[in-house]
């Protein structure tokens, strides 16, 4: 007797949806009420499960389709078992001798954060890991979370691959606790890939190919038991066009690569990161009424003083004197003086806050982010160098957490390091200020009334006129260029 898996009925303002993720396989065994498939709307995810115990048959609709409500996307044969395998058949890539399985999941997403990525796949099935080993990187809006083994053994099923959408918890894949990897012949596994009649290509793959034009047969795989990954779909689609069959083609061909020449272009989906700070500026430049205010500062004082002491410092305190220290001390005294720039609007509320968290902007591989130093003002010169630092290098790694990255009061961005000589930041929602340092250039200044070459440096204030008027946000510059100019000011409280 056979079953239909239905999309489930879907609400009245919702008119369609798409599957998101097979769970399953066709001749895969299930048992009643073990989720399928995972259908996404624009509102929620619904879960699909098994009406009874049995196998799955057939996949009608796979990952990526649109679909209907009660639309028909998969049968279930009821009360059947999985086809043993054949007496000839060449053996499976599965580990030699398999102990126990464990469910590699997806960690506990933080409440604010809906889904995650599956970013990369350190291993591959069949490949033998060790406990603590990194499996895989889970990526979602603000952080990269690492999933590692929590037993040696061998990775059996990976169910997710790499671009896939999942959640909190989720299985994505398995581990054989105890399990050494197979010595079957390398020459089998095509062989019983074959006999099984499985695709070479994950759902997210097949997607790729199918953006590309190209199909399985197109691309040579350099996966694990030939399995193509998407940089080999990359290199199938930028390699010149084979000669074609017809004369028609040919033509046509040649009249394309004539039209584009040695230029090319390569389409990628945006991270989960980037589309989240994307949409975090359009946010805060449309629902704040942001303004800039601009001075400079002569940072000869504080280049000679960190010349006469940056070796000692850093034999003492074990870490090098920059300039951010003295930027956060001079953000950390101006905020004491100027509460409505240290607070932030909650709908109709003001919340001013009395204590001093400064969001330090960090440039990472994966994009822009704005890790937090928490009570900056009880931090020493070498705390706060300590503080950056550490902050900067798991920026750098992938290694903030949650608690890294949240809370915040004011933030610093130093687009100086990078050759930035003027600019208008974006405010860090809730913040309502966020200072712009720049590249400290040596200029002609008018001194006492004689020119002088001093290094000059650009400050730029960006501010929710809502909250901050225009005195207390250029007060607030002012205090800061004065601090710098004369860092003994820090030191005295004055």
């Amino acid at each position: 007797m056979t079953t239909e898996i239905k999309v489930p009925v879907l609400p009245e303002s919702v008119a369609d949806a798409t599957v998101a993720t097979w769970h399953v396989q066709v001749g895969d065994t299930v048992t009643r009420d073990q989720v399928l498939v995972d259908i996404e709307t624009d509102k929620v995810v619904l879960e699909v499960p098994a009406t009874s115990d049995g196998v799955i048959a057939e996949i009608k609709e796979v990952e990526g389709t649109t679909v209907l409500g009660e639309q028909v996307i998969a049968i279930l044969t009821e009360g059947a078992a999985a086809p043993a395998p054949q007496a000839d058949a060449a053996p499976a890539p599965a580990p030699a001798a398999a102990g126990n399985v464990i469910d590699i999941v997806v960690p506990v997403l933080p409440e604010s954060v809906a889904d995650a990525t599956v970013a990369t796949w350190h291993v591959a099935e069949g490949e033998a890991v060790s406990r603590d080993q990194q499996l895989v990187d889970i990526e979602t809006d603000k952080v990269v979370l690492e999933v590692v083994a929590q037993e040696d053994g061998v990775v059996g099923k990976i169910i997710h691959a790499e671009g896939d959408t999942v959640l909190g918890e989720q299985k994505i894949g398995e581990l054989n606790a105890g399990a050494t990897a197979a010595a079957a012949p390398a020459a089998t596994a095509p062989a019983a890939d074959d006999a099984a009649g499985d695709s070479v290509a994950s759902p997210s793959v097949r997607r790729l190919l199918n953006e590309k034009g190209l199909t399985e047969a197109d691309v040579k795989g350099s996966g694990k038991g030939g399995r193509i990954t998407k940089e080999d779909v990359e290199a199938a689609a930028s390699k010149p066009a084979a000669p074609a069959a017809s004369a028609a083609t040919a033509a046509a061909t040649a009249g394309a690569a004539a039209a584009l020449g040695e230029r090319s272009q390569k389409r990628v989906p945006m991270t989960r990161l980037r589309k989240t700070i994307a949409n975090r500026l359009l946010e805060a430049k449309n629902s704040t009424a942001m303004l800039t205010t601009f001075n400079e500062v002569n940072m000869k004082p504080i280049m000679d003083l960190r010349k006469q002491y940056k070796d000692v410092f850093e034999k003492t305190h074990d870490t090098r004197l920059g300039f951010m220290s003295f930027y956060v001390k001079a953000v950390t005294e101006a905020l004491k003086r100027y509460p409505a720039v240290n607070a932030s609007i909650d709908g109709d509320d003001i919340v001013y806050h009395n204590f001093f968290d400064i969001s330090i902007a960090v440039s990472t591989p994966r994009g822009l982010v704005t890790p937090v130093l928490r009570d900056a003002d009880q931090l020493s010169m070498a705390g706060i160098e300590k503080g950056i630092k550490d902050l900067a290098i798991k920026g750098r790694d992938g290694k903030l957490t949650m608690d890294d990255m949240q809370g915040g009061n004011f933030t610093i961005t130093n687009g100086g390091v990078f050759g930035s000589l003027l600019s208008t930041p974006i405010i860090n929602l809730p913040q309502t200020a966020i200072l712009g340092m720049h590249k400290i250039q040596d200029r002609p200044m008018a001194v006492d009334g004689k020119v002088e070459i001093l290094p000059m440096m650009y400050l730029a204030l960006s501010y929710d006129h809502r909250l901050i008027d225009g005195k207390e946000s250029v007060g607030f510059l002012v205090t800061i260029k004065e601090l710098l100019e004369d860092p003994t000011r820090l030191l005295l409280d004055i």
